[in-house]
């Protein structure tokens, strides 16, 4: 891990000599989490020199890893968990990694060819209308009792409001009926 000053600003690289140098921490610290984990089963410690960002704010977090441009794990929390957002992401970047029902955990022999990106949530408002939503800036919760579902923004294929809402319906197990409708802004952390 190396630390550079500019200015009041941190940057975090961290590296090894399996993995480049990046300079986006929140996805410098998922990937230094899935490397450690996945090589050595250890969960890393929040590091130290981190934006303040990271380690006084609490806020939902998701992971998703890419291999080759297609999803190879996404894991996430709508709200926080954790103590901070780098905990959040440290738990969410392990699971993404080792616990999506959809795929096999990740193996060491694919680590270099990952891409990884980091969706921090705002918080979600209520909506009563399909009109207010846009699947490019908003994500979309739904639920209905103890089910919800969710469906963050701007993914490929996801073209319409329509499209994002089924998605997020059929996640949720939620087929016909009426259910609470929310919406919610990202701020999206990519390499």
């Amino acid at each position: 891990m190396a630390e550079s000053k500019i200015g009041r600003t941190i940057v975090m690289t961290f590296h090894d000599k399996n993995t480049t140098p990046r300079s986006n921490p929140f996805v410098a610290l998922a990937r230094a989490t899935i490397d450690r984990y996945i090589r050595e089963r250890q969960v890393i410690d929040v590091p130290a020199g981190l934006p303040e960002e990271l380690t006084r704010r609490r806020a939902g977090a998701f992971v998703t890893i890419y291999k080759h441009g297609n999803l190879r794990g996404c894991i996430g929390t709508i709200t926080p968990t954790r103590p901070t957002l780098a905990d959040e992401i440290i738990s969410n970047a392990i699971a993404a990694a080792t616990k999506d029902p959809r795929f096999p955990s990740i193996r060491k022999d694919e680590l270099s060819e990952l891409e990884i990106s980091v969706d921090v949530l705002g918080e979600a408002e209520e909506v009563d209308s399909f009109d207010v939503l846009d699947p490019f800036r908003y994500g979309v919760i739904v639920s209905r009792g103890f089910r919800r579902g969710l469906l963050l923004p701007n993914l490929d294929g996801i073209d319409t409001v329509e499209e994002q809402v089924s998605i997020a319906l059929r996640k949720a197990g939620i087929f016909g009926g009426d259910y609470k409708l929310e919406r919610f802004e990202v701020t999206r952390h990519t390499e």
